[in-house]
C-alpha cells in the first residue's frame, strides 16, 4: 500500500489521523460509560432491558462513526481514501443508514422520559415523530446514492433539519419544568441545536442544493435502480487530493467529533436519569400538563 500521501503537506493527511485519534477516544469513552453502567448497575443487582438498549445504540452509532472515519467516502462522488470493497458506498451507507437510525431512535427515549419528567404531552409527541422523519431522510440518501442526484441529500439534511427543529422545541417546552443541573442540560443542548441547524441552513444544504442545480445545467446522466445499485458496490475511486475532498471535510469532521459526542451524552445522562431527575425537577409546583 502506498504510504506516500501521509505526509504532513498533504493536509487530507493531517485531518484522516486527527480522524483516526478522535474516533479512538469516542470509542474509549464508549467503553468507559459501558463499565461505569455495568459497575452501577451491578451493586444495584438490576440491569434494566431499557439501559441496555441505550447502551447498544449508542455503541452502533459511535463505532459505526469509527468504522466510516477510518475509511472515509463520499457517496455520489464515489471517492474514498483506500483500495478496498469495504470503501464501496453500499458498506459505508448502509454502515451510516444503521447508525443514524440508532442515534435518533437515542434521542426519541431520552425526549420520551424528559417529556414526561416535565408532563409535556407536546414534547411526549414530539419524541414519536422524530424516528419517522429520519427514516425517510434515510430513503432520500439512498435514493442520492443510487442515482448519484443531490436532489436526495438536500432533501435528507433538510429533514434532520426539520428534526432538530421539532427537538429543539420539544426541549424549549420542557425547560421551565426543571431547575439546577437539567435545566442547565437541557439550555445547553438547546443551544448546540441552534448551532447545528445554523451549519445545516448555512453551509450543508445550500452546498447539496448547489450541486444538484449544477448538475441539472449540465444535463448530469442519473443512474437508475440496477445500475446504481451495481455502481455502488462495484465502484469507488481512491484519491488524496484536497481540492477533491475540501469541502466534505467540513462536514464529516463535525459528524465524527460533535455527533458522537452528543450520543455518548445521551446515553450518559439517560443511566444516569433517576439521579438528575431527583435533582434538577421542581418539587411540589404542580403543572398542567401540555
Amino acid at each position: 500500500m502506498n504510504v506516500d500521501w501521509l505526509a504532513w503537506s498533504n493536509p487530507v493527511a493531517i485531518w484522516w489521523i486527527a480522524l483516526l485519534i478522535v474516533s479512538s477516544a469516542n470509542n474509549s469513552l464508549w467503553l468507559f460509560v459501558h463499565r461505569r453502567s455495568s459497575s452501577v448497575r451491578g451493586r444495584q443487582c438490576r440491569v434494566l432491558p431499557i439501559e441496555l438498549l441505550m447502551l447498544l445504540l449508542c455503541a452502533a452509532y459511535v463505532f459505526g462513526c469509527a468504522f466510516r472515519a477510518v475509511l472515509p467516502r463520499a457517496d455520489v462522488q464515489r471517492i474514498c481514501l483506500f483500495d478496498t470493497w469495504l470503501s464501496s458506498v453500499f458498506v459505508g451507507r448502509l454502515v451510516a443508514t444503521i447508525a443514524e437510525v440508532c442515534f435518533v431512535v437515542q434521542w426519541a427515549i431520552v425526549l420520551y422520559h424528559v417529556a414526561s419528567a416535565a408532563q409535556s404531552n407536546t414534547a411526549r409527541r414530539i419524541s414519536a415523530l422524530i424516528v419517522p422523519l429520519i427514516l425517510l431522510a434515510e430513503c432520500c440518501s439512498w435514493y442520492s446514492v443510487i442515482t448519484t442526484s443531490y436532489l436526495g441529500n438536500t432533501l435528507e439534511n433538510s429533514l434532520w433539519a426539520f428534526t432538530f427543529f421539532f427537538i429543539a422545541t420539544a426541549l424549549l417546552q420542557t425547560l421551565g419544568k426543571f431547575q439546577g443541573i437539567i435545566r442547565v442540560a437541557v439550555g445547553s443542548t438547546i443551544a448546540g441545536i441552534v448551532g447545528y441547524l445554523a451549519f445545516l441552513a448555512i453551509i450543508d444544504v445550500p452546498m447539496y442544493f448547489a450541486r444538484w442545480q449544477a448538475d441539472l445545467a449540465n444535463g448530469k446522466h442519473l443512474l437508475g435502480i440496477i445500475a446504481g445499485l451495481h455502481d455502488v458496490s462495484a465502484r469507488w475511486i481512491v484519491t488524496r487530493d484536497f481540492a477533491v475532498w475540501k469541502e466534505e471535510i467540513a462536514w464529516m469532521s463535525l459528524y465524527f467529533s460533535v455527533a458522537v459526542w452528543s450520543s455518548l451524552a445521551l446515553c450518559g445522562f439517560f443511566l444516569a436519569r433517576d439521579r438528575l431527575l431527583q435533582r434538577g425537577r421542581l418539587s411540589l409546583i404542580p403543572t398542567p400538563i401540555r
